[in-house]
């Protein structure tokens, strides 16, 4: 019995001593373990760093976005943020960022290299700073109104009632002296019967041996009084030969153009100061063209001017400007400018919509394509090819527009070449990186 306890005892104490050294075993081959992952991980990363080796084939696959450097993923599919194809990463021909020591002059922006694979993927394209002539010239639209100037109103200073209408609708051509319409007015016919009485008066006088001025003043008193009624001189001559009145007064247009307004029918009755008619010369027409406060140190009085209209899309009619209106109009902040143009031939219609064009004395200065000025803020930017894929954002000053160009005054010199196509894509990736650089990334 004795005996049997102690080999129980014995046998207790040998499984005692055989579980730390299990456990002693099982810690050696984790610690083996990790020593091996992080050779092969060291191994990992002093391939990608360039070193040499049989480690190094156990490299990751990795894709990358052309325009966006930042973002990578292990298998194919699109970028999140622009939406373009990931390419495989073979550690060359990636867009990147210059060492940061060499910052672009442009806050909020950062240089960028390009390859020129990625170039072509993109669709980028640079044009070089020209010179050329600028300046002088400057485009609007406008609108065609009638000249307040050759605006004629027919009136009447006696009452009468209307015997006959001549002219009788809107948009008639009528010549100077054309008549429009007769009125009978008994007031009329009364001035009349008193300037044959003076006639008469001057007869009898000049028989009867009185002086000649007593009766020469009772005609020109009468005469007077018709011609202020606007009574054709003509008529007043009839008067004085057939010693006849006329029951009714003829009045005519006082200059060529078109009716524009009647107010007038047969037997309508007039008072003194109504209009009936109002007649427009379209010999000469206003073009109104609107203006803003950056295009007013280009306009002077007497430039010449070109419009062109969508009816004659093959003519040009010359003009000039007469005149800059003074007031600015708060609500669209343009200034109105007055243009005349001569029209012969009643071509030019109110009311029309066309384009004009002036001409003003031109000079040489720099010119790039518009399409590569990028509006950052309050400032104009574009992005100068300095050579080997690198793209540096630049400020300019920017003058006049030239069609599709646009002259530069300042940040560039001849023959520097600009991006003029994806500049977008490189703004976008420059200030990613500027994002990145500043929270310390690259």
């Amino acid at each position: 019995m004795a005996m049997e306890t102690k080999e129980t005892e014995n046998h207790e104490a040998g499984k005692a001593t055989e579980a730390p050294r299990r456990v002693a075993r099982s810690g050696g081959r984790v610690v083996a373990a990790l020593l091996v992952g992080a050779m092969v991980g060291g191994g990992g990363v002093w391939m990608a760093m360039g070193g040499h080796g049989h480690v190094g084939e156990m490299k990751n696959v990795l894709y990358r976005c052309p325009m966006h450097p930042a973002v990578t993923s292990d298998h194919p599919g699109d970028c999140p943020i622009c939406g373009m194809k990931m390419v495989l990463d073979t550690g060359k021909g990636v867009v990147k960022t210059v060492d940061l020591s060499a910052a672009a002059p442009v806050p909020g922006m950062a240089v960028v290299t390009i390859d020129p694979s990625r170039q072509q993927l993109i669709g980028l394209r640079t044009a070089a700073v020209s010179k050329g002539a600028v300046g002088g010239t400057w485009r609007t639209a406008a609108r065609i109104e009638v000249a307040p100037t050759r605006v004629r109103k027919t009136n009447v200073k006696i009452e009468g009632f209307v015997e006959r209408v001549f002219v009788d609708f809107v948009g008639q051509n009528v010549r100077k002296g054309q008549p429009l319409f007769s009125i009978y007015s008994p007031a009329l016919l009364a001035a009349q019967n008193e300037y044959l009485l003076a006639l008469q008066t001057k007869e009898s006088l000049s028989k009867g041996g009185a002086p000649a001025e007593d009766g020469n003043s009772l005609v020109k008193a009468a005469r007077r009084r018709l011609e202020l009624w606007d009574v054709p001189a003509s008529e007043i001559d009839r008067l004085s030969t057939t010693r006849e009145p006329s029951k009714t007064l003829t009045l005519v247009s006082p200059i060529a153009g078109v009716v524009t307004a009647k107010n007038i029918v047969q037997g309508a009755r007039l008072g003194p100061g109504e209009a009936p008619y109002e007649i427009t010369d379209l010999g000469e027409v206003w073009a109104m063209a609107d203006a803003y406060e950056s295009d007013l140190s280009r306009i002077r009085p007497g430039m010449k001017a070109s419009l062109t209209l969508p009816a004659y899309p093959n003519r040009t009619f010359s003009g000039s400007v007469a005149f800059i209106d003074p007031l600015l109009d708060a609500k669209t902040r343009t200034v109105k400018v007055h243009l005349h143009f001569m029209n012969p031939k009643r071509e030019l219609k109110p009311e029309m919509f066309g384009e004009v064009t002036l001409e003003g004395l031109k000079r040489d200065g720099l010119r790039i394509p518009a399409d590569a000025v990028i509006r950052a803020g309050h400032e104009d930017v574009v992005f100068l090819a300095s050579g080997a894929g690198r793209f540096e954002p630049r400020v300019v000053h920017v003058g006049e527009k030239i069609g599709d160009e646009v002259e530069v005054t300042g940040g560039l010199e001849l023959g520097q070449e600009v991006v003029t196509r994806a500049n977008f894509l490189v703004d976008s990736e420059s200030q990613l990186r500027a994002s990145l650089s500043s929270i310390g990334g690259k």
